[in-house]
């Protein structure tokens, strides 16, 4: 095989693996939609219910993929997994957290960080050195977010500012220990992760469990469905993308979630929504089909 056909070969499996995490990130988007329907339910149920969908819906994906060989799997993932599953599950919480205590808007602009400083872990922990094109991407994705959601930063507790960067450095931690491993079976890590959820919640709430089948239901939805298939495809796309890179179509889901509620629940976002939401768009969508153009597809 020629040097020619490896890049191809080598761009080719990129750019598949961009297209898992875009369907990733466009199924996650829906769910600040789905929260948005919550009647009663608190942060600490909400997070015993999805977890519980989550670890159920990858138990599932682990029989279908390994069969009787899933406890070995499981097993398997050694200190590694339970770093990233703690990671993942630090992550979750804090964000429940922030989103609650602090503007949408300081929220996701906080969040939207973790591609530069999953970067900066990445080159430290792993080595990984990002292209001129991906950085490119990122730069002119932070801007987008930038002008999305200027207009809300001024407002916000400090509580929720911090718990907001809590959940930043869970993920980006997640995403090189997911990439570190990333020629290992890291699913089960998915199982751990939600298992350490339902723990800190019962801690809380243990004693009051009780919600609507409506709330119910749409835990059900978010961690069973929407965060078990981008958590998925994100795993299977670390084997080809840098840490980086992984994060950066996170930005995705910030950018789409305000046009669900417009498309669903007629609230109108601002021009400047639309406008930085447009530019983040294109920009990951750029870099994705740069990959593929690469590979002659």
């Amino acid at each position: 095989m020629t040097k020619v056909h490896e890049i191809q070969k080598v761009s080719s499996r990129r750019g598949y693996a961009m297209i898992l995490m875009l369907i990733g990130s466009i199924t996650i988007s829906f769910a600040g939609l789905a929260i948005r329907n919550i009647e009663i339910a608190d942060n600490f149920q909400i997070n015993f219910y999805r977890a519980i969908a989550f670890g159920f819906s990858v138990s599932i994906i682990l029989l279908i993929r390994h069969g009787k060989t899933v406890p070995s799997k499981i097993k398997g993932i050694g200190l590694q997994g339970i770093l990233a599953a703690t990671f993942l599950a630090i992550a979750s919480i804090s964000f429940l957290q922030a989103i609650t205590n602090t503007t949408v808007a300081a929220t996701t602009f906080t969040l939207s960080f973790i591609p530069f400083l999953t970067a900066i872990m990445a080159w430290l922990v792993l080595g990984e050195r990002i292209g001129k094109s991906t950085v490119l991407t990122m730069a002119i994705a932070g801007i987008g977010i930038s002008i999305m959601f200027f207009q809300g930063l001024g407002s916000g507790t400090f509580y929720g500012n911090v718990m907001a960067l809590l959940c930043a450095v869970g993920f980006s931690s997640y995403a090189i220990m997911i990439r570190r491993n990333s020629m290992s079976e890291m699913l089960p890590t998915l199982i751990l992760s939600n298992l350490i959820i339902m723990f800190a919640a019962l801690i809380y709430t243990w004693d009051d469990l009780k919600i609507s089948w409506n709330d119910l239901i749409i835990c059900f939805v978010i961690g069973g469905f929407l965060q078990a298939t981008a958590n998925t495809l994100l795993i299977l796309a670390s084997k080809h993308l840098f840490a980086a890179e992984l994060t950066l179509f996170m930005l995705l889901e910030f950018t789409l979630a305000p046009i669900w509620v417009w498309v669903f629940i007629n609230e109108v976002p601002s021009s400047w929504t639309l406008v930085g939401g447009s530019i983040v768009t294109l920009s990951v969508l750029g870099k994705t089909l740069s990959e593929f153009r690469k590979a002659d597809i």
